[in-house]
């Protein structure tokens, strides 16, 4: 295979076209994964029952959390690799590879063994409720030990997207999806394994697509233009240091945004089952939401990335308009759906009556968190695309703790509008990314390589 059907191009062609090609199968892996994700909670939530379903949301959310540390440096290495690529210092690619591979590997090891020792107070800190506790333990400690799983398949497709691959991660993943599915009709509805079947066959199907992704990337490596030898995964002390200036402002991002939306769901889960149970399904239907715009995020990030590595600066508003245009288009989709369809919607994940009622009343705060993502994604692909890791930190604690947090708690306590107005708070925060995003653009300091390479 040649290396260029692997590694693509963003610095000339046209942009909707490369826009659209790469983001499709992210698109498509971004759908598996969702769909692997809901068949855990539409699983649990039809033979388990409403305990289960805030069980597993709970057991969702604390996962979620753990994963900051894998998003943060799999899209700093992406980004860094992309304007490699764009500057033509490929050189550089094997070294950055192993300085990461093993940075996040020693990072899932230790964030799992911490995390296993104070599972108890995690879960009383996010008030389980008592019904659903002994079901959400067991999902997030089964979670916790395939968490080495997550970070290694976040890792190969890091380096595969920042080459402009996006086809093969599609591939590894579609394999998870259909093992999960399986996997989870067996253990829960065949052996009654409850939460901890579905948080097993998420694990058996992560493993899988790192172990799948890892050995495509190591034998394609001459393909993709890059060499790693064993000594490469002796972390390099430039290319750690690159790594770690980018990847450390994207990862407390990353853990701002989970932290804070720990936060507001350790208050609404306070309201009882039915109303926690609602706020898994509303993370569900979020993370619909973002099919289009995550695709376009880490499709953008890279072609953003690629072109300041080039210094074509003059392509990046283009990829900037065509993403919202993408974004927006999704958003109206889900928006009109949900506002149509309600009772459909929701009715795929319970029967419960109670559940069903306060779904209802989360309509609008659906409607609201599809328009913030249509504006936050593209913002947030420039934002990260630049290499700028000073903008990456402030919209780390502007959107993820002051605004998300205290919106949230401005509007559920001092509004007295109760998990309502939790709900309202963080929807309202998502739009946080694009004014200080667009603020930047306008600036124009964005014009430079001087965060990832030096200025020529």
């Amino acid at each position: 295979m040649k290396s260029r059907e692997l590694i693509q191009d963003f610095t000339t062609g046209s942009v909707p076209r490369q826009l659209l090609r790469f983001a499709a199968p992210l698109f498509l892996s971004n759908l598996l994964q969702v769909v692997y994700n809901m068949v855990d909670m539409v699983v649990v939530g039809q033979f388990v029952g409403s305990a289960g379903l805030s069980a597993v949301s709970i057991g969702g959310d604390v996962l979620s959390f753990l994963t900051f540390i894998a998003m943060g440096f799999a899209s700093a290495g992406q980004v860094i690799i992309s304007q490699y690529i764009g500057a033509e210092r490929r050189e550089r690619v094997g070294r950055l590879v192993g300085t990461m591979t093993t940075f996040l590997m020693a990072c899932a090891v230790i964030l799992s063994v911490v995390c296993f020792i104070i599972r108890t107070p995690i879960l009383q800190w996010m008030n389980t409720p008592p019904e659903a506790w002994d079901n959400a333990m067991s999902y997030a400690v089964t979670s916790m030990a395939g968490l080495i799983f997550i970070y290694g398949y976040n890792t190969v497709s890091a380096v595969l997207r920042g080459m402009g691959d996006s086809r093969h991660p599609f591939i590894f993943v579609a394999a998870a999806a259909v093992l999960n599915l399986v996997l989870d009709l067996v253990f829960v509805a065949g052996l009654g394994m409850e939460a901890f079947g579905a948080a097993l066959a998420t694990v058996i199907g992560q493993g899988l697509s790192f172990v799948a992704a890892a050995v495509f990337l190591y034998r394609r490596r001459q393909s993709l233009g890059f060499s790693i030898r064993a000594k490469d995964f002796l972390p390099d002390r430039t290319e750690l240091s690159t790594l770690l200036k980018l990847g450390v402002p994207m990862a407390i991002k990353s853990a701002a945004v989970h932290f804070s939306k720990l936060f507001v769901n350790s208050y609404i889960n306070s309201y009882g089952v039915a109303v926690s149970a609602v706020a898994g399904i509303g993370n569900k239907l979020s993370t619909v939401s973002n099919l289009i715009s995550n695709s376009v995020n880490a499709a953008g990030s890279s072609m953003v990335g690629q072109n300041i590595g080039a210094e074509k600066y003059e392509r990046v508003p283009k990829i900037l308009s065509v993403s919202f245009i993408l974004c927006a288009a999704c958003s109206a989709v889900m928006a009109a759906v949900i506002l149509i369809f309600p009772s459909a919607v929701f009715g795929i994940f319970s029967s419960d009556p109670a559940v069903l009622a306060v779904c209802m009343q989360y309509i609008p705060v659906a409607v609201l968190v599809f328009a913030s993502t249509a504006f936050r994604s593209p913002m947030n692909a420039f934002i990260n695309g630049s290499g700028n890791y000073r903008l990456n930190f402030a919209v780390a604690l502007l959107d993820g703790i002051l605004a998300r947090i205290g919106i949230a708690l401005l509007m559920g306590v001092t509004a007295g509008m109760g998990y309502l107005g939790f709900w309202y708070g963080d929807a309202i925060a998502g739009f946080v990314p694009f004014f200080i995003g667009g603020v930047y653009y306008l600036t124009g300091k964005w014009k430079t390589r001087k965060y990832i390479l030096q200025s020529e």
